[in-house]
């Protein structure tokens, strides 16, 4: 019986620890072991052996119990002390008499398995070889997990440049339908069409806009620049950015005294028309109604509420990315996801509740004097 050799996808060979301060018991290790695609890595004592796995890594470490100076388990006591040693599947071999105590030494220090001298080489390369192919395997998903990781950023990084520069002819065009509805307002029809291709745009620069949120977040590179700011001012420009788009919303708005808050201005005024917005489009027939009140503990509380259901089996992932049907009339489904990242990184939260045939969303801020 040979060691079987691993499938040629490493341009490494796949080592073997052998430690041993019997140079013949070596000699014999590497000569049953080696293999194509398997390098056996040989010391004569312990301190070699940590010298070897300070540069290699390793599939499966065989030990010699009975050494000078260092033996075995002190050994496999100081592998696992290290992180780069610490999850090296380890053997202990012994020429010692069948001990339990010893035996059990021996996997209180880590050991995977205790054999005896002598051993049959069939029973020490079926056990080596299937260390060898555990090892190669997360070698595998390891490498796979690294290619997936690089195309992902690749992906964002694509998404971030297309949809940066997707910006500057989607300006171009809003300005050439403002500019010709007021060049022809006479004509209903053109105005109608114009109308219709604004809200269009708008919609899109929404997308575009949503889409670079969500490259900057996923990349790490989002901040946001607080500062004090009245909540009520706040709400008030969302619900006319909304308004602009859905001119027929009906958005009831409730607010007592100014509230204050700590926020980056533009991130919450994002906060607020993604809240909005998304009752306005997913919500059954009725209006739209907003309250602004302080809460318990100094909070501050914005509630949006709109009639209908969400169902419970995507409650609990509402703010998730992509949750949505990527259909033009209902958006990427990002706005939520991004606001509930806006509304986090201010140290507030975001939840979604029914109740009585109302959906509510609520983000919670803390409130500033």
């Amino acid at each position: 019986m040979t060691l079987s050799n691993p499938e040629p996808v490493r341009s490494e060979p796949i080592n073997i620890l052998v430690v041993d301060d019997v140079p013949e018991n070596l000699v014999a290790m590497r000569a049953l072991l080696q293999a194509d695609g398997v390098q056996v890595l040989c010391a004569a004592s312990g301190a070699q052996a940590l010298e070897l796995l300070l540069v290699h890594e390793v599939a499966v470490a065989l030990l010699d119990v009975q050494m000078p100076e260092m033996d075995g388990f002190s050994l496999a006591e100081l592998m696992r002390g290290a992180a780069r040693s610490r999850e090296v599947p380890i053997i202990f071999l012994t020429a010692s008499p069948n001990d339990p105590k010893r035996a059990f030494k021996g996997y209180e220090a880590g050991a995977v398995d205790f054999l005896h001298k002598p051993i049959e080489p069939h029973v020490i390369l079926s056990k080596t070889n299937v260390f060898v192919q555990l090892f190669q395997q997360r070698q595998l998903l390891k490498e796979r997990a690294e290619s997936l990781e690089r195309a992902l950023k690749l992906n964002e990084t694509m998404m971030a440049v297309l949809t940066h520069d997707l910006r500057t002819p989607l300006s171009a065009m809003l300005l050439c339908a403002e500019k010709l509805a007021l060049q022809l307002p006479g004509d209903e029809r053109v105005q109608r069409t114009l109308s219709q291709l604004e809200t269009s745009g708008w919609r899109m620069a929404r997308m575009v806009e949503q889409l670079l949120d969500f490259s900057r977040i996923r990349s790490g590179g989002f901040q946001i620049e607080p500062q004090t700011i009245d909540l009520t001012q706040v709400l008030l420009g969302a619900i006319d950015e909304v308004k602009r788009v859905h001119a027929n919303a009906d958005i009831a708005f409730e607010a007592g005294n100014p509230l204050s808050v700590k926020a980056d201005p533009d991130r919450l005024t994002q906060v607020m028309i993604n809240l909005v917005g998304n009752a306005v489009i997913h919500g059954k027939e009725g209006s739209v109604r907003i309250v602004l009140e302080s809460a318990t503990q100094g909070a501050v509380v914005v509630r949006v509420s709109n009639p209908g259901h969400i169902s419970e089996e995507l409650l609990p992932r509402l703010f998730e990315p992509f949750k949505g049907a990527f259909h033009a009339s209902q958006g990427l489904g990002l706005g939520l996801f991004i606001a509930d990242q806006f509304v986090k990184a201010h140290g507030g939260t975001l939840s979604a509740t029914n109740d009585n045939g109302q959906v509510h969303l609520e983000a919670r801020f803390e409130k500033i004097s």
